[in-house]
């Protein structure tokens, strides 16, 4: 049955019972109960990440977009962005105390183009075939090593854009509506990288707050029946604790209160937990 908490208390679900290993019995003991412990699963948990370094006056900037015509129907759209007071590719201070996936690489950009799964850029530069005639919105913001996200105004930027029938790029006038974008959890976690799962997401145009605008977060792994669904008044990044193994499933909806019947935007991520990284052949 799914469950629905608030941020502020913990979320979890009620643990499920476990069978116990039958392992057999002994000649001469037929009937004797089966005494093997099994501990039980922990219930799901948010937990918060806590303090980061904040890179006050770190900033990014559209720098350059051009688009090159690439057959009869699409073209080459190519982003260079100005990045200042963020070092690209550098491990942040403190990767090694999150306990969380960390990407070897260093800190990136997360490049989101319609609330797809982003692309992480370890340069300040992209380029991407895109059809003509077609509308897009682009978010890129600054990424700590970690891959949580650097919140401060000028640490991202949308980009509201068309290629149109001739494939040439068009800057459209700024969305001005409330968004919201899809971040983590995402792909692939094994091991250790599965205990603490980064729930991180960019807002633009709205705030979060008890009686405005929340974001709900739905929390699944259909092999261990859990399904919870946790609302979210702060914006601040958690680890989502406890969620098994499997291929799971976070879906965001960005909600007005005053409204909730109508989610403003939903976005869901589907990514795989497992206990050990495929052997390779």
């Amino acid at each position: 049955m799914k469950q629905i908490v608030k941020l502020s208390a913990i979320a979890a679900i009620s643990a499920m019972g476990l069978a116990a290993c039958n392992n057999g019995t002994p000649a001469g003991t037929a009937g004797a109960a089966d005494t093997t412990h099994v501990t039980p699963r922990q219930p799901l948990a948010l937990a918060k990440v806590g303090a980061s370094p904040e890179f006050a006056s770190a900033t990014i900037a559209l720098k350059s977009a051009k688009a090159e015509k690439v057959g009869t129907d699409s073209a080459k759209v190519s982003f260079e962005f100005d990045v200042k007071n963020y070092e690209l590719k550098a491990q942040t201070a403190d990767n090694g105390s999150k306990s969380c996936a960390n990407s070897k690489d260093g800190q990136h950009i997360h490049f989101i183009l319609d609330n797809g799964p982003y692309k992480a850029l370890y340069e300040p530069k992209n380029a991407l075939t895109l059809a003509n005639n077609t509308e897009h919105t682009l978010l890129c913001f600054l990424s700590r090593s970690y891959h949580e996200s650097l919140k401060n105004k000028e640490a991202a930027v949308v980009v509201h854009f068309k290629v149109d029938e001739k494939g040439n790029y068009k800057k459209l006038d700024d969305v001005k509506t409330p968004m919201l974008f899809y971040s983590r959890p995402k792909g692939d976690y094994f091991g250790k990288d599965t205990a603490n799962l980064l729930l991180d997401f960019y807002l633009a145009n709205c705030t979060l707050s008890a009686d405005g605008y929340v974001v709900k977060a739905q929390i699944t792994n259909p092999d261990l029946k859990i399904d919870t669904t946790i609302t979210i008044s702060n914006w601040e990044a958690n680890f989502i604790q406890n969620l098994g193994t499997g291929k799971c499933k976070v879906t965001l909806s960005l909600i007005d209160t005053k409204k909730p019947e109508a989610p403003i935007q939903t976005v869901s991520r589907e990514f795989n937990l497992a206990v050990a990284e495929p052997m390779k052949k």
